[in-house]
């Protein structure tokens, strides 16, 4: 699942290149293994990069529309 947001003061913290900031968008997907991950990029950009400590295990892989609203509710600060 993917949402558009702007990141607040501070960007989001990325396991590759650090900070990101400005238009963004995240994406979380699942794996087979229960396994979760989310990733962003610049809005429109073709690189994704891993936010940092967002990843982990669910029980129910339909857990994770859950875990992405939580992190899109973190992360989404268009007025800062």
């Amino acid at each position: 699942m993917r949402t558009d947001i702007v990141a607040g003061p501070g960007g989001v913290m990325t396991d590759e290149v650090g900070v990101v900031t400005g238009e963004l968008t995240l994406e979380s997907s699942v794996g087979a293994d229960g396994s979760f991950v989310v990733k962003v990029q610049y809005k429109d950009a073709d690189e994704w990069y891993h936010v940092t400590g967002a990843k982990g295990t669910l029980k129910d892989p339909a857990d994770l529309a859950a875990v992405h609203a939580v992190v899109v509710g973190v992360l989404n600060r268009p007025e800062g």
